[in-house]
C-alpha cells in the first residue's frame, strides 16, 4: 500500500501545482478583460483575440482546475445526507463512484474529445470571427483537463481505500488540507513536507 500512496501523493502535487497556476490564469482573464474595456471606451479599440483568450482562460481555469478541486473535496455533496452517514460508508461511495462515474466519464471524454482536437490541429482551424484565435488550445482543455480529473480520481481511489485497509487517514474529514498530506506522509514512513520536524525541536 505503500508503494501506491506514494503514487497518491505525486498525483497531489500535481493537482496542487496546476491550481496554483490556474490561480494565475484568473488574474490574466480579469487584466486582460479590464484593459480590453478601457481600450474599447477611451479609444474605440476592440479585438476578437483579446475577447477570445479571456474565454480560453476562463475555460482553463474550470477545466484544468477540476483535479484540484476535487482533491480539495471542493465538489458538490450533499451535505445533508453525508453527514449523517458513517465515515467508513461515505468513503464507499465515494470509491463505488469514482470506479463506476467518474473514472469511466474520463476516459469517454478524453476518447471523444482527442479527435476533435487532432483535426483542429491538422486543419490549424481558426475562430470565425476576425483577427480571432487558433481553435485547437481551446479544445485541448476537454482531454486535458478530464486527464488530470482522471488521474486525482486514482489518487482519491487509493485514499479511500488507505482508509477502509487502516493504512491512511480519512481525507473526506481533512478535505485535502496539509494536514492531510502529513497523516499521509506518515502512513508511508516520509518526514513531513512542512517544517513540522523543526518545529518540534523548538
Amino acid at each position: 500500500m505503500g508503494t501506491l500512496l506514494n503514487l497518491s501523493k505525486s498525483i497531489d502535487a500535481l493537482s496542487r501545482l496546476i491550481g496554483r497556476i490556474v490561480i494565475w490564469f484568473i488574474f490574466a482573464t480579469a487584466t486582460i478583460s479590464a484593459l480590453n474595456a478601457v481600450a474599447r471606451k477611451a479609444f474605440n479599440i476592440g479585438s476578437n483575440a483579446f475577447l477570445e483568450i479571456q474565454w480560453y482562460l476562463f475555460a482553463a481555469v474550470f477545466m484544468l482546475g477540476a483535479g484540484y478541486a476535487f482533491l480539495q473535496n471542493a465538489h458538490v455533496r450533499i451535505d445533508v445526507v453525508a453527514n449523517k452517514l458513517s465515515p467508513r460508508v461515505r468513503n464507499c461511495i465515494d470509491i463505488i463512484g469514482i470506479i463506476v462515474f467518474l473514472l469511466p466519464l474520463c476516459y469517454f471524454m478524453i476518447s471523444f474529445s482527442w479527435p476533435v482536437v487532432h483535426a483542429a490541429y491538422v486543419s490549424g482551424e481558426m475562430s470565425s470571427n476576425a483577427g480571432g484565435l487558433i481553435r485547437w488550445p481551446v479544445y485541448a482543455m476537454v482531454p486535458a483537463g478530464f486527464g488530470l480529473l482522471g488521474l486525482q480520481a486514482i489518487s482519491e481511489l487509493i485514499k479511500r481505500i488507505a482508509f477502509l485497509t487502516g493504512t491512511g487517514p480519512d481525507c473526506l474529514a481533512h478535505s485535502g488540507t496539509d494536514d492531510t498530506e502529513d497523516h499521509i506522509h506518515a502512513a508511508v514512513g516520509d518526514a513531513p513536507p512542512n517544517n513540522a520536524a523543526g518545529e518540534s525541536q523548538k
